[in-house]
């Protein structure tokens, strides 16, 4: 089961955000209000279920639109994270990684093929449990 990673920090901006859109159209909400609209668009009872959700889990170590750099079945690589999930009870993220030029996954000279973008479980340290048949894991990523 993965779920979107989101900050107490983030939510209580977009619960700002709700706020003033709702002054906006002269529908005014108090910020309890909107905290606990927030908490069940989100699939939550209220506001403390979303809050001790959230406020317990560790920070993630990838962010949407972060550049990150490394190396892809041998090949190297810079991009941007396009997707991060994490994995629920565990320390693992589902990454989706577009690459800013092609990437090679073939190693044999007479073939190619190219990769734009592809999408991987990595753990905190940006490492993939999965390895090609030399030992190295398919994706090591780190922010740049």
């Amino acid at each position: 089961m993965m779920s979107n990673r989101l900050s107490l920090a983030t939510l209580k901006k977009q619960a700002k955000i709700l706020r003033q859109n709702m002054a906006a159209i002269n529908q005014p909400i108090s910020h309890s209000q909107s905290l606990e609209i927030l908490a069940k668009q989100k699939g939550f009872k209220d506001w403390n279920i979303l809050h001790a959700h959230v406020g317990n889990q560790p920070l993630p170590s990838f962010e949407v639109g972060q550049r990150v750099s490394g190396t892809y079945l041998g090949q190297n690589f810079t991009g941007q994270l396009l997707n991060v999930s994490s994995i629920v009870n565990t320390k693992r993220y589902g990454i989706t990684v577009k690459f800013d030029e092609a990437v090679d996954v073939i190693t044999f000279k007479g073939m190619s093929n190219w990769r734009t973008q592809v999408k991987l479980i990595v753990d905190e340290e940006g490492i993939t449990k999965e390895q090609t048949s030399n030992g190295q894991p398919h994706m090591v990523i780190t922010p740049t």
